[in-house]
């Protein structure tokens, strides 16, 4: 299969690094303009240069700004009016040791609602505008960079997980509302990976046990996600590569789905 994006504009949200980052590259290598961002100006020309350097003769942009805002998310918009790709990637997760109900209830609203505007509400504002325009040329792909735990909701990080599942309605929800049109929206749903925050997590974790960080994910995968069927950690590239194929022409019979790039994790068959 040859995915064939040349002519088409892709934005992906919060692609300096891990998952967005390697779809950016993805996205480039397939032929499309890609557009990064991020919340620093240093970070999206670091990730401009490096996609340029492992595509060359890719054409790539970058805007900085903090989607986790109205504000951002307008100032976003107002450099870039028009795409026939949105990717909503941008993200975050506090990751925390999970002892029991006291660590839940002590989960303050700030982390509540600072997941909710920068995970969710991020998604609907491009969504909101981009979407429309896509109807109206005849074509589009949106693709919600959801997780499993939108799903199969953890404990140790529950109001990370409240926003997956909300991204996950939101998707489907779009998907209705564009039925026939010829653009799609879908969502995919890694499981572990080995991104920047979760990466960074299992370096800190693995110092301070005094082990490697391959032995610090396994640990993961056993106490956290024991249903892991690759039992090991996805890399970006290997998520970035579900995305890609959802963005492209191929992909056009494939719309409010939740596409699974969790190693198995999830026991269901769906």
């Amino acid at each position: 299969m040859k995915i064939d994006l040349g002519g088409r504009t892709a934005v992906v949200t919060g692609s300096t690094a891990g998952i967005g980052r390697a779809t950016a590259e993805g996205l480039a290598r397939a032929g499309a303009s890609v557009i990064v961002n991020g919340r620093t100006q240093a970070r999206v020309d670091e990730a401009m240069r490096g996609i340029r350097a492992a595509v060359p003769g890719a054409t790539v942009s970058g805007i900085a700004a903090d989607l986790s805002t109205a504000e951002g998310a307008s100032a976003f918009i107002a450099e870039a009016p028009d795409a026939a790709i949105l990717v909503n990637n941008v993200g975050t997760a506090y990751l925390r040791e999970y002892r029991g109900i006291r660590d839940i209830a002590a989960i303050p609203d700030a982390d509540w609602l600072g997941l909710f505007h920068l995970n969710v509400m991020s998604g609907v504002r491009m969504s909101r505008h981009y979407l429309p325009r896509m109807v109206d040329k005849g074509w589009g792909r949106v693709v919600f960079v959801s997780s499993e735990s939108g799903v199969n909701t953890p404990k140790e990080m529950l109001d990370y997980g409240m926003t997956k599942t909300a991204q996950l309605a939101v998707s489907r929800g779009l998907a209705e509302a564009v039925a026939g049109t010829g653009v799609t929206v879908n969502a995919v749903l890694p499981g572990p990976t080995r991104s920047e925050i979760l990466g960074e997590f299992m370096a800190k974790q693995a110092e301070a046990d005094g082990i490697t960080v391959e032995d610090a994910e396994q640990r993961f995968l056993k106490v956290l996600r024991p249903t892991s069927l690759i039992r090991r950690f996805a890399t970006a590239e290997e998520v970035a590569n579900m995305i890609v194929y959802a963005c492209s022409e191929q992909a056009s019979a494939t719309s409010g789905a939740a596409l699974r790039v969790d190693g198995g994790v999830v026991r269901f068959v769906a």
